[in-house]
Protein backbone atom coordinates (compact mmCIF):
# COMPACT_ATOMS: atom_id res chain seq x y z
CA UNK A 1 0.00 0.00 0.00
CA UNK A 2 1.84 3.31 -1.38
CA UNK A 3 1.61 6.22 1.13
CA UNK A 4 0.82 10.28 0.52
CA UNK A 5 4.74 10.22 -0.04
CA UNK A 6 4.50 8.21 -3.66
CA UNK A 7 2.09 10.83 -4.80
CA UNK A 8 3.22 12.17 -8.36
CA UNK A 9 5.01 16.06 -7.96
CA UNK A 10 2.65 17.49 -10.50
CA UNK A 11 4.16 21.20 -9.73
CA UNK A 12 7.77 20.70 -10.99
CA UNK A 13 9.96 23.66 -9.96
CA UNK A 14 11.41 25.56 -12.76
CA UNK A 15 13.58 28.72 -11.65
CA UNK A 16 13.21 30.21 -15.16
CA UNK A 17 9.38 29.55 -15.28
CA UNK A 18 8.34 30.83 -11.93
CA UNK A 19 10.44 34.52 -12.91
CA UNK A 20 8.52 34.32 -16.07
CA UNK A 21 5.34 33.57 -14.28
CA UNK A 22 5.96 36.34 -11.82
CA UNK A 23 6.86 38.99 -14.31
CA UNK A 24 3.73 38.35 -16.07
CA UNK A 25 1.68 38.65 -12.86
CA UNK A 26 3.71 42.08 -11.80
CA UNK A 27 3.17 43.40 -15.42
CA UNK A 28 -0.85 42.56 -15.11
CA UNK A 29 -0.51 44.29 -11.33
CA UNK A 30 1.37 47.37 -12.82
CA UNK A 31 -1.90 47.98 -15.74
CA UNK A 32 -4.43 47.12 -13.57
CA UNK A 33 -2.77 49.96 -10.49
CA UNK A 34 -2.12 52.65 -13.52
CA UNK A 35 -6.12 51.95 -14.76
CA UNK A 36 -7.20 52.78 -10.88
CA UNK A 37 -4.33 55.67 -10.75
CA UNK A 38 -5.78 57.19 -13.76
CA UNK A 39 -9.02 57.02 -12.71
CA UNK A 40 -8.42 58.23 -8.93
CA UNK A 41 -6.56 61.21 -10.87
CA UNK A 42 -9.15 62.57 -12.67
CA UNK A 43 -11.90 61.93 -10.28
CA UNK A 44 -9.10 64.15 -7.45
CA UNK A 45 -8.78 66.66 -10.41
CA UNK A 46 -12.51 67.24 -10.51
CA UNK A 47 -12.99 67.63 -7.41
CA UNK A 48 -10.25 69.97 -6.47
CA UNK A 49 -11.06 72.31 -9.45
CA UNK A 50 -14.60 72.36 -8.86
CA UNK A 51 -14.14 73.23 -5.13
CA UNK A 52 -12.19 75.90 -6.43
CA UNK A 53 -15.35 77.14 -7.89
CA UNK A 54 -17.84 75.82 -5.15
CA UNK A 55 -15.62 78.62 -3.03
CA UNK A 56 -17.04 81.24 -5.19
CA UNK A 57 -20.04 80.24 -6.13
CA UNK A 58 -22.78 79.04 -4.71
CA UNK A 59 -23.56 75.14 -5.34
CA UNK A 60 -27.43 76.26 -4.63
CA UNK A 61 -27.71 78.73 -7.25
CA UNK A 62 -25.27 76.16 -9.65
CA UNK A 63 -27.77 73.18 -9.06
CA UNK A 64 -30.82 75.17 -9.30
CA UNK A 65 -30.03 77.97 -11.61
CA UNK A 66 -32.09 78.35 -14.91
CA UNK A 67 -29.61 80.59 -16.75
CA UNK A 68 -26.19 79.60 -17.80
CA UNK A 69 -23.95 82.25 -19.36
CA UNK A 70 -20.27 81.20 -18.31
CA UNK A 71 -19.26 84.80 -19.87
CA UNK A 72 -21.83 86.73 -17.78
CA UNK A 73 -21.37 84.79 -14.79
CA UNK A 74 -24.59 83.07 -14.73
CA UNK A 75 -24.11 79.57 -13.52
CA UNK A 76 -27.12 78.06 -13.18
CA UNK A 77 -26.80 73.93 -14.41
CA UNK A 78 -30.47 73.28 -14.72
CA UNK A 79 -30.66 74.38 -18.34
CA UNK A 80 -27.57 71.95 -19.52
CA UNK A 81 -29.34 69.04 -17.41
CA UNK A 82 -32.57 69.94 -19.10
CA UNK A 83 -31.05 69.46 -22.29
CA UNK A 84 -29.01 66.40 -21.46
CA UNK A 85 -32.09 64.52 -20.24
CA UNK A 86 -34.06 65.61 -23.51
CA UNK A 87 -31.45 64.10 -25.65
CA UNK A 88 -30.64 60.82 -23.49
CA UNK A 89 -34.81 60.39 -23.17
CA UNK A 90 -35.37 60.43 -26.60
CA UNK A 91 -32.82 58.37 -27.61
CA UNK A 92 -33.45 55.87 -25.52
CA UNK A 93 -37.15 55.50 -27.24
CA UNK A 94 -35.36 54.78 -30.47
CA UNK A 95 -32.18 52.16 -28.51
CA UNK A 96 -33.97 50.68 -26.27
CA UNK A 97 -36.81 49.04 -28.26
CA UNK A 98 -34.60 48.64 -31.75
CA UNK A 99 -31.92 47.04 -30.26
CA UNK A 100 -34.21 44.51 -27.48
CA UNK A 101 -35.79 42.98 -30.62
CA UNK A 102 -32.45 43.03 -32.82
CA UNK A 103 -31.18 41.05 -29.99
CA UNK A 104 -34.19 38.83 -29.31
CA UNK A 105 -34.05 37.76 -33.64
CA UNK A 106 -30.49 36.96 -33.77
CA UNK A 107 -30.57 35.14 -30.22
CA UNK A 108 -33.81 32.67 -30.89
CA UNK A 109 -34.75 33.61 -34.87
CA UNK A 110 -31.56 34.09 -36.58
CA UNK A 111 -29.48 31.19 -38.38
CA UNK A 112 -26.24 31.06 -37.70
CA UNK A 113 -25.32 32.17 -41.69
CA UNK A 114 -27.46 35.53 -41.06
CA UNK A 115 -26.45 35.80 -37.61
CA UNK A 116 -22.58 35.36 -38.69
CA UNK A 117 -23.71 38.64 -41.14
CA UNK A 118 -26.05 40.89 -39.08
CA UNK A 119 -23.83 40.93 -36.24
CA UNK A 120 -20.59 42.27 -37.31
CA UNK A 121 -22.84 44.78 -39.47
CA UNK A 122 -24.53 46.25 -36.41
CA UNK A 123 -21.08 46.77 -34.57
CA UNK A 124 -19.81 48.48 -37.51
CA UNK A 125 -22.49 51.16 -36.10
CA UNK A 126 -20.32 51.64 -32.70
CA UNK A 127 -17.03 52.13 -35.19
CA UNK A 128 -18.75 55.06 -37.17
CA UNK A 129 -16.89 58.07 -35.50
CA UNK A 130 -19.62 60.09 -33.85
CA UNK A 131 -18.58 63.48 -35.31
CA UNK A 132 -19.81 61.51 -38.72
CA UNK A 133 -23.54 60.90 -36.94
CA UNK A 134 -23.78 64.46 -36.23
CA UNK A 135 -23.24 65.89 -40.05
CA UNK A 136 -25.62 63.18 -41.15
CA UNK A 137 -28.34 64.45 -38.72
CA UNK A 138 -27.38 68.11 -39.68
CA UNK A 139 -26.89 67.36 -43.26
CA UNK A 140 -29.45 64.58 -44.04
CA UNK A 141 -32.33 64.18 -41.03
CA UNK A 142 -32.83 67.97 -40.07
CA UNK A 143 -33.71 68.22 -43.82
CA UNK A 144 -35.86 65.41 -44.26
CA UNK A 145 -38.03 66.18 -40.97
CA UNK A 146 -38.41 69.65 -42.31
CA UNK A 147 -39.89 68.51 -45.93
CA UNK A 148 -42.22 65.84 -44.29
CA UNK A 149 -43.49 66.13 -41.18
CA UNK A 150 -42.18 69.32 -39.19
CA UNK A 151 -42.03 72.26 -41.46
CA UNK A 152 -41.02 74.76 -38.78
CA UNK A 153 -37.91 72.92 -37.08
CA UNK A 154 -35.29 74.68 -36.36
CA UNK A 155 -31.67 73.94 -37.95
CA UNK A 156 -29.76 73.27 -34.68
CA UNK A 157 -32.50 70.76 -33.00
CA UNK A 158 -32.57 68.62 -30.26
CA UNK A 159 -34.83 65.94 -32.64
CA UNK A 160 -32.39 65.24 -35.24
CA UNK A 161 -29.48 64.71 -32.45
CA UNK A 162 -31.17 62.41 -30.17
CA UNK A 163 -32.40 60.05 -33.25
CA UNK A 164 -28.37 59.47 -34.17
CA UNK A 165 -27.80 59.02 -30.45
CA UNK A 166 -30.23 56.54 -30.37
CA UNK A 167 -29.01 54.63 -33.50
CA UNK A 168 -25.23 54.93 -32.37
CA UNK A 169 -25.90 53.21 -28.81
CA UNK A 170 -28.44 50.45 -30.71
CA UNK A 171 -25.33 48.24 -31.07
CA UNK A 172 -24.41 48.68 -27.55
CA UNK A 173 -27.66 47.42 -26.52
CA UNK A 174 -28.43 44.79 -28.75
CA UNK A 175 -24.91 42.97 -28.42
CA UNK A 176 -25.06 43.10 -24.58
CA UNK A 177 -28.67 41.73 -24.07
CA UNK A 178 -27.78 39.08 -27.28
CA UNK A 179 -25.04 37.62 -25.15
CA UNK A 180 -27.26 37.67 -21.68
CA UNK A 181 -29.79 35.44 -23.59
CA UNK A 182 -27.53 33.46 -25.69
CA UNK A 183 -26.09 32.36 -21.99
CA UNK A 184 -29.51 31.53 -20.93
CA UNK A 185 -29.31 27.28 -21.07
CA UNK A 186 -31.02 25.18 -23.67
CA UNK A 187 -32.31 23.03 -21.11
CA UNK A 188 -35.11 26.20 -20.37
CA UNK A 189 -36.04 26.54 -23.53
CA UNK A 190 -36.62 22.67 -24.61
CA UNK A 191 -38.70 22.80 -21.15
CA UNK A 192 -40.91 25.69 -22.49
CA UNK A 193 -41.48 23.35 -26.22
CA UNK A 194 -42.15 20.22 -24.10
CA UNK A 195 -45.11 21.96 -22.16
CA UNK A 196 -46.38 23.41 -25.93
CA UNK A 197 -45.19 27.14 -25.71
CA UNK A 198 -44.46 28.72 -29.31
CA UNK A 199 -41.05 30.25 -29.99
CA UNK A 200 -42.62 33.71 -29.53
CA UNK A 201 -43.46 32.43 -26.17
CA UNK A 202 -40.43 30.49 -25.46
CA UNK A 203 -38.84 33.87 -26.41
CA UNK A 204 -40.84 36.70 -24.38
CA UNK A 205 -41.68 34.24 -21.65
CA UNK A 206 -38.82 32.36 -20.73
CA UNK A 207 -35.82 33.71 -22.21
CA UNK A 208 -36.40 37.60 -21.45
CA UNK A 209 -37.04 37.17 -18.08
CA UNK A 210 -34.01 34.84 -17.87
CA UNK A 211 -31.91 37.09 -19.48
CA UNK A 212 -33.12 40.32 -17.61
CA UNK A 213 -30.37 41.35 -15.41
CA UNK A 214 -27.93 41.47 -18.75
CA UNK A 215 -30.67 43.10 -20.40
CA UNK A 216 -30.90 45.46 -17.77
CA UNK A 217 -27.39 46.60 -17.63
CA UNK A 218 -27.74 46.78 -21.25
CA UNK A 219 -30.18 49.53 -20.84
CA UNK A 220 -28.03 51.18 -18.24
CA UNK A 221 -24.62 51.48 -19.96
CA UNK A 222 -26.30 52.50 -23.25
CA UNK A 223 -28.11 55.76 -21.11
CA UNK A 224 -24.70 56.23 -19.38
CA UNK A 225 -23.18 56.47 -23.07
CA UNK A 226 -25.77 58.67 -24.96
CA UNK A 227 -25.42 60.99 -21.58
CA UNK A 228 -22.05 61.57 -22.36
CA UNK A 229 -21.89 61.92 -25.67
CA UNK A 230 -20.53 65.59 -27.07
CA UNK A 231 -20.10 65.63 -31.08
CA UNK A 232 -23.23 64.28 -32.05
CA UNK A 233 -24.64 67.04 -30.11
CA UNK A 234 -22.20 69.81 -31.05
CA UNK A 235 -22.84 69.60 -34.59
CA UNK A 236 -26.97 69.10 -34.34
CA UNK A 237 -28.20 70.35 -31.22
CA UNK A 238 -26.01 73.78 -31.42
CA UNK A 239 -25.06 75.77 -28.23
CA UNK A 240 -27.85 76.90 -26.76
CA UNK A 241 -28.96 76.88 -23.17
CA UNK A 242 -32.30 77.02 -22.76
CA UNK A 243 -35.84 75.75 -21.11
CA UNK A 244 -38.60 75.42 -23.14
CA UNK A 245 -41.64 77.87 -22.38
CA UNK A 246 -44.02 76.28 -19.94
CA UNK A 247 -47.55 76.35 -21.18
CA UNK A 248 -51.07 76.20 -19.60
CA UNK A 249 -53.25 73.55 -20.42
CA UNK A 250 -57.01 72.14 -19.04
CA UNK A 251 -57.98 73.44 -15.86
CA UNK A 252 -54.79 75.70 -15.79
CA UNK A 253 -52.14 73.11 -15.80
CA UNK A 254 -48.19 73.82 -17.34
CA UNK A 255 -47.29 71.64 -19.12
CA UNK A 256 -44.24 71.64 -21.90
CA UNK A 257 -44.94 71.41 -25.60
CA UNK A 258 -42.84 68.77 -27.00
CA UNK A 259 -42.26 70.73 -29.95
CA UNK A 260 -40.75 73.52 -27.77
CA UNK A 261 -38.45 70.53 -26.50
CA UNK A 262 -37.13 68.80 -29.56
CA UNK A 263 -37.70 71.02 -32.44
CA UNK A 264 -35.78 74.13 -30.96
CA UNK A 265 -31.90 74.41 -30.52
CA UNK A 266 -30.14 73.37 -26.76
CA UNK A 267 -26.94 72.78 -25.29
CA UNK A 268 -26.24 69.59 -23.21
CA UNK A 269 -23.22 69.43 -20.38
CA UNK A 270 -21.18 68.23 -22.54
CA UNK A 271 -21.55 70.65 -25.14
CA UNK A 272 -20.74 73.57 -22.25
CA UNK A 273 -17.24 71.87 -21.43
CA UNK A 274 -16.61 72.16 -25.02
CA UNK A 275 -17.74 75.93 -25.41
CA UNK A 276 -15.99 76.59 -22.16
CA UNK A 277 -12.90 74.87 -22.99
CA UNK A 278 -12.41 76.50 -26.55
CA UNK A 279 -13.12 79.43 -25.55
CA UNK A 280 -10.36 82.31 -24.63
CA UNK A 281 -11.61 82.39 -21.28
CA UNK A 282 -8.14 81.39 -19.06
CA UNK A 283 -7.51 79.39 -16.39
CA UNK A 284 -8.24 80.09 -13.05
CA UNK A 285 -11.02 82.27 -13.78
CA UNK A 286 -14.26 81.58 -12.52
CA UNK A 287 -15.70 81.05 -15.94
CA UNK A 288 -13.43 78.43 -16.74
CA UNK A 289 -13.42 76.90 -13.44
CA UNK A 290 -17.21 75.75 -14.11
CA UNK A 291 -16.02 73.24 -16.68
CA UNK A 292 -15.04 71.07 -14.05
CA UNK A 293 -18.29 72.01 -11.82
CA UNK A 294 -19.73 70.34 -15.16
CA UNK A 295 -17.65 67.78 -15.32
CA UNK A 296 -18.10 66.79 -11.83
CA UNK A 297 -22.01 66.40 -12.23
CA UNK A 298 -21.80 65.13 -15.54
CA UNK A 299 -19.74 62.65 -13.09
CA UNK A 300 -21.81 62.07 -10.66
CA UNK A 301 -24.63 61.29 -12.74
CA UNK A 302 -22.76 58.30 -14.40
CA UNK A 303 -21.75 56.83 -11.40
CA UNK A 304 -25.16 56.81 -10.11
CA UNK A 305 -26.04 55.23 -13.68
CA UNK A 306 -23.55 52.50 -13.06
CA UNK A 307 -23.94 51.68 -9.56
CA UNK A 308 -27.84 51.14 -10.48
CA UNK A 309 -26.69 49.10 -13.48
CA UNK A 310 -25.03 47.17 -11.12
CA UNK A 311 -27.71 46.57 -8.45
CA UNK A 312 -29.72 45.44 -10.68
CA UNK A 313 -27.34 43.12 -12.29
CA UNK A 314 -27.07 41.59 -8.98
CA UNK A 315 -30.71 42.01 -7.67
CA UNK A 316 -32.07 39.64 -10.89
CA UNK A 317 -28.99 37.53 -11.53
CA UNK A 318 -29.53 34.05 -12.40
CA UNK A 319 -27.12 31.51 -12.29
CA UNK A 320 -26.78 28.56 -14.11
Amino acid sequence: MSGASDAPDLQRSNRWRELREGTYGGLFAACALASVLTTVAIVLTLFVDASSFFAEYSIVEFLTGYDWSARNGVFGVVPLVFGTLVVTLTSALVALPIGTLTAIYLSEYATPRMRSILKPMLEILAGVPTVVYGYFALVYVTPLLRATLFPSISTFNALSASLMVGIMIIPMVSSISEDAMSSVPDDLRQAGYGLGATKYEVSTGIVVPAAVSGIASSYILAISRAIGETMIVVVAMGAQARLPPVREGLFGLPFLHPGDVLLEPGQTMTVAMVQIGQSDLTGGTLAYDSLFAIGLTLFVITLVMNILSDIIAERYREEY
